[in-house]
């Protein structure tokens, strides 16, 4: 071999090997989660594996429209949604590809993760979790009053329930494992039964309903987990204010137990990183990212056996387990097109 072709074939066996070390050190991220304590988390991963991570941050609509819109060009690896119906539906359009992982098949519970493909991949994994609790006032109601979701129906609480928009994400997934536990007819009928109970037309979000609880524009209402949490833990007087009047219930204790809804990840179809994308979601299931969650965003963890120090979720559990219904997040998701004919057919704002 001339001087000339050897130059030829090191320059480009060099130029292949810097390519693919560029390929190591990369993850593409699309993030539905604005959480600042989140920078703090993926800081520690580019330092524990050198791999950098760029972010594009949208909803989770925008970037489900987004990826679709990108076809075979996107550069996305990693997508992490905040909502278990939305991660159901970008499975659902071929968005994602099945990833094999063991350490994610040992650490996080079947029923927080996609049904398994055909080839025994799965397409995504709960992460984190978020309970839908009922908050009540406490001058005006017993805890025991609103121990489940049905009482939000109960026709004793008429122009006294909040709740933000029944086609909201989080109200969606909630209404579809209702769906799962109650069958069709009876969770339409409690649809109707909570319209009747509304004090206002929804507006606003998570923590308006526990504002207006507070203030006693009415009695109960309902949020995530983590709007109460961040009260809870506020300094400033308004919110500590708004906290000592409200009190909260993880409801359905006696029977299926507290609904829970998930931030998630999955590997997108196309992902060109896909050996690190991978390594970022067993990350992100890891006993110090899961503290991440628990600590700077008021989230239960996802994994198995990950213990956590937040005042504030302790409180709402009185530092005691709780039960959690454990039919499949992705039953949820396939109650979707139900869940919106039945709050068509009962006009739910």
């Amino acid at each position: 071999m001339s001087n000339s072709l050897k130059a030829i074939f090191v320059a480009c066996a060099l130029s292949a090997a810097g390519a693919a070390l560029a390929d190591e050190q990369v993850v593409n991220l699309y993030s539905a989660r604005h959480y600042a304590t989140d920078e703090d988390l993926y800081n520690g991963f580019t330092k524990a594996t050198g791999i950098k991570i760029n972010r594009v941050d949208g909803d989770d609509a925008g970037i489900i429209a987004r990826l679709k819109a990108e076809g075979q060009a996107s550069p996305a690896d990693v997508i992490l949604l905040v909502d278990a119906a939305r991660l159901y539906r970008g499975e659902q359009e071929g968005l994602f590809q099945p990833i094999q992982s063991k350490t994610l098949d040992s650490v996080i519970p079947a029923n927080l993760r996609a049904q398994p493909s055909a080839d025994g991949g799965t397409q995504w994994f709960g992460l984190s979790t978020r309970a839908r609790v009922i908050v009540y006032n406490k001058a005006k109601v017993q805890p025991a009053d609103v121990a489940n979701y049905e009482s939000l129906a109960d026709p004793k609480f008429k122009g006294q329930l909040c709740i933000r928009s029944g086609s909201h994400p989080y109200n969606l997934s909630l209404f579809g494992a209702v769906v799962e536990h109650m069958g069709e007819q009876q969770a339409e009928n409690w649809i109707k039964g909570m319209k009747a109970n509304l004090a206002r037309p929804p507006k606003g979000g998570d923590t308006d309903q526990v504002k207006a609880v507070a203030s006693g524009e009415c009695s109960i209402a309902v949020t995530n987990s983590y709007y109460l949490a961040r009260l809870l833990r506020s300094s400033k007087p308004e919110d500590t204010a708004v906290a000592s009047k409200v009190g909260v219930v993880l409801p359905n204790q006696s029977s299926w137990g507290t609904h829970l809804n998930i931030a998630g990840a999955a590997v997108a179809r196309y992902s060109p990183n896909k050996s690190n994308a991978i390594k970022f979601v067993e990350y992100l299931a890891s006993p110090t990212a899961q503290n991440y969650f628990a600590n700077g965003n008021n989230e239960w963890p996802a994994a198995k056996g990950v213990e956590i120090d937040n005042p504030a979720l302790k409180a709402m559990t009185s530092d005691k387990p709780f039960k959690s219904e454990t039919i499949p997040i992705s039953a949820v998701g396939k109650n979707m097109t139900k869940v919106q004919q039945m709050l068509d057919r009962a006009a739910f704002p």
